[in-house]
């Protein structure tokens, strides 16, 4: 089992059904996006969906970010369960109950963390759930009783993304998964703090404890590297370089917050030197699309004495060296740190930002580029890859 140990009893978490528990209600008919295989494109396709057993809410989906992370599941970059449904940034409004869920109702607006905090495991007791342990068996893909609720036409299991699946147009969860959130918010821009901001903001802000004056930089500007620079801006950094070889988003990151662009590590090391004096970056924060071993040097090279350097990005499962001169760590004290979800609390930190939100300290209308239909996901992610898009979302009720 992934991530630690399995908890024995979860109080405000039933994960695991009484073996009497009646699932109760009948299955339903509802449309999702599957990749089949490795390299496969996603295929939308017509699924059977079961009712949701102890523990579990049915949930009919608004919206729905497009993060790189499904990207990475299909390609293998991230090891997954196939076949698969999609989607793990999601928003939608609740239709059913499961027997023992506490805390939410049918019509409850909720947002998904991506990872669940059941909130009584040892990290989520200790403010680190991220690393929960129900979060942990539930990023298998798979119901913490180890069955499916969604199955193909052929009859055939389905895994969905971090047991979410929200490129299907009704899902079940775990309520583990759910944050109950105001009916006023809107979902096509909450969905968001499921994964990308609120991973991207966590990262300047607890992962990278980023201070007033600080000098940070962002390398890659997605959703999550655009959410870093917001996240440093409002943590009080003194300038933010953002590297993107892409114009457009070097444009974009402006608009965020930085100070700085440059188009590659090459030509952003020079200009940090020389802005800052010979000191470098306080914080450096990697958020590009896949993680690159090789340039962890180039990026330490580019950090201050006693910096940071915080890996949210996703690197290849494969990948198994590192170029680093460990000398760095321990003559200058500099740090090498890998951070999930921002190093965030999902029951705190998603209802923060939207506060933030609401009170115009954090942008999300703007990382929303374009949105999509779910029949247009392949041509969604096409966009993300050619660099049009710092967020691209699904709508269901386009």
């Amino acid at each position: 089992m992934p991530w630690g140990f399995r908890c024995a009893t979860i109080a405000c978490c039933p994960v695991f059904p009484d073996e009497d528990d009646e699932r109760g209600g009948t299955g339903m008919k509802t449309e999702a996006a599957i990749c089949w295989d490795v390299g496969e494109k996603w295929s939308i396709e017509e699924i059977e969906l079961d009712p949701p057993k102890a523990g579990e809410v049915l949930v009919r989906m608004v919206a729905s970010g497009m993060c790189h992370s499904d990207e990475h599941v299909r390609t293998g970059d991230l090891l997954g369960s196939y076949p698969v449904i999609g989607g793990h940034e999601g928003a939608g409004i609740i239709e059913e109950v499961g027997p023992g869920v506490d805390g939410l109702a049918v019509g409850d607006h909720v947002v998904f963390g991506f990872v669940a905090a059941c909130g009584k495991c040892p990290s989520c007791a200790t403010g680190h759930s991220g690393l929960c342990d129900v979060g942990g068996i539930l990023l298998t893909g798979v119901q913490a009783d180890g069955t499916y609720r969604h199955h193909a036409q052929s009859g055939q299991d389905l895994a969905t993304m971090t047991c979410l699946g929200t490129f299907s147009r009704h899902t079940v969860v775990n309520q583990a998964s759910c944050v109950k959130i105001l009916d006023h918010y809107p979902l096509d821009k909450a969905c968001l703090v499921g994964c990308g901001v609120t991973t991207g903001w966590g990262s300047s802000v607890y992962a990278a404890e980023v201070r007033p004056g600080d000098d940070v930089l962002v390398v890659g500007i997605g959703g999550i590297g655009a959410s870093a620079v917001q996240g440093a801006r409002l943590a009080g950094a003194e300038r933010i370089f953002a590297v993107d070889p892409v114009p457009f988003k070097r444009e974009m990151a402006m608009v965020f917050g930085a100070t700085h662009t440059a188009a590659s590590l090459e030509e952003a090391a020079p200009l940090i030197n020389q802005v800052t004096w010979g000191k470098n970056a306080d914080k450096v924060i990697m958020t590009m699309g896949v993680g690159d071993g090789s340039l962890i040097d180039q990026v330490m090279n580019m950090t201050a004495k006693r910096g940071r350097v915080v890996v949210t990005n996703v690197h290849p499962m494969s990948e198994k060296t590192v170029s680093l001169s460990l000398s760095w760590l321990t003559l200058m004290e500099k740090q090498l740190v890998g951070s999930i979800f921002g190093s965030a609390n999902l029951r705190y930190d998603i209802p923060h930002l939207l506060r933030l939100y609401e009170q115009g300290q954090l942008d999300l209308d703007t990382m929303v580029t374009q949105t999509y239909t779910l029949d247009q996901v392949n041509e969604g992610y096409d966009d993300m890859l050619e660099g049009r898009n710092i967020r691209g979302v699904i709508r269901f009720d386009d």
